[in-house]
């Protein structure tokens, strides 16, 4: 798989991070979701989250590289 990296607001610290696949996929990197309150309420929607997914979380400012890549 080829990766494009596609932006960060981040500084130093390395995440997060947009990037692109050659898939048409994007790999995001970020903040492992930790708060009770959110996984219960991502559980209530379809089967939740198997054990071979994860969800992390972005600041809003990354969409703008999803959108300057479309």
């Amino acid at each position: 798989m080829r990766v494009q990296f596609l932006g960060s607001e981040s500084g130093q610290t390395g995440c997060p991070t947009v990037y692109k696949t050659d898939r048409d996929t994007y790999l995001v990197q970020g903040w492992v979701v930790t708060d009770e309150e959110a996984l219960a309420e991502l559980h209530k929607h379809g089967n939740g989250i198997p054990a071979h997914e994860t969800v992390v979380e972005i600041p809003e400012a990354l969409v703008r590289f999803f959108q300057e890549q479309s």
